[in-house]
């Protein structure tokens, strides 16, 4: 098993107006901005830079703003520093910009125009997907998973996408199940970016636990995929299809399974008395105080079957003080489980 923290990542570097509350929220800022937005082509000579560093590149020749990522994307196709750039006056940094990039052959330059700002500038072999289109498949394959828990800063959620990438973190608290004798859950990351900061990608897993920080703990069976903003791009939103699909699927097999295991375990007994219940638990290494105690809550609970005595045992180990014990127990404990498997 490993530890996953990308979202870990995501959540110290993004501010607060990055961040949303709900998947809802997301998916409107995403449409809205893909309603919004419209590609330019424009070769060389069909486009200016102002001397206030502002683009010229309408039909109707008004003046679009560069951000900051649209600006860092010129100066590396012009092969010119951007920290050299920003040393001159405007009027000779967009003179050295327009002498100094590059000349197409021709061929156009992509510049990506949302309301009065260039948000990126790219060359014919990039294609975009836009964020949008990605929350599409997730909405229509995980509409059941949620964002995880507010991180303690108390405004990140998991939810994320500022001006140059989109990433979402869910999970499904409701699709708890057992994979080898222990308690795991469904997630995934989503990422893209429609300015070409990130690739297209997703990563499923299967966790344990999630802390206030979104340090994913204790995953298992990750899977990733990606794909570069190519022609071929749209076809790994198919990809990323099939392996949500796949996930919420195996989620539901696997809460069927489990379903069953503790019908099982809520009629299964596992002795007919203290002598033969102690025998058993003695030969799965469970320690004999924690068994004496947990016969007395187990009485009272109605029997000694095995959820009875699961459950009673891990009443038990929240007492255990040593963090390392309590962790060794509670896995002795979960492993309890597979005894209804056998009956």
């Amino acid at each position: 098993m490993i530890n996953l923290s990308a979202a870990h990542r995501e959540l110290f570097k993004r501010t607060p107006d990055e961040s949303f509350t709900s998947f809802d929220a997301l998916y409107q800022h995403c449409e809205r901005q893909r309603q919004e937005s419209t590609d330019l082509w424009r070769r060389p000579d069909e486009f200016t830079l102002t001397h206030d560093l502002t683009v010229i590149a309408n039909d109707d020749g008004s003046e679009t703003s560069l951000v900051d990522w649209s600006f860092s994307q010129l100066c590396r196709m012009a092969c010119v520093s951007k920290e050299t750039i920003n040393r001159l006056s405007r009027k000779t940094a967009s003179k050295a910009l327009m002498e100094t990039l590059p000349s197409t052959g021709g061929k156009p330059l992509q510049f990506l125009k949302t309301g009065d700002f260039v948000r990126s500038v790219h060359g014919v072999v990039y294609t975009r997907l836009w964020n949008a289109d990605l929350l599409d498949v997730v909405q229509e394959f995980a509409s059941d998973f949620s964002p995880p828990q507010t991180a303690a800063n108390g405004t990140s959620t998991g939810l994320y996408c500022g001006e140059q990438d989109m990433f979402a973190f869910l999970i499904d608290p409701t699709g708890w199940t057992e994979i080898n004798g222990e308690a795991f859950a469904p997630g995934f990351f989503v990422w893209n970016s429609e300015v070409g900061r990130r690739s297209l990608g997703i990563q499923t897993f299967w966790f344990q636990r999630i802390c206030q920080n979104h340090i994913v703990w204790d995953a298992t069976e990750v899977v990733e995929f990606s794909r570069k903003h190519t022609a071929n791009v749209r076809d790994g939103l198919d990809t990323i299809r099939v392996i949500l699909e796949r996930l919420a699927s195996r989620r539901d097999e696997r809460r069927s399974s489990f379903v069953d295991v503790m019908q099982k375990a809520m009629t299964t007994r596992v002795g007919n008395d203290a002598d033969e219940v102690i025998k058993v638990l003695s030969a799965e290494r469970i320690p004999r105080g924690a068994v004496n105690d947990a016969l007395e809550i187990a009485r009272r609970q109605g029997g000694f079957t095995i959820f009875a005595l699961v459950d009673a045992l891990t009443q038990v180990s929240q007492k255990v003080v040593n963090v390392g014990d309590r962790t060794e127990l509670d896995a002795r404990i979960g492993q309890l489980l597979s005894l209804a498997l056998a009956a």
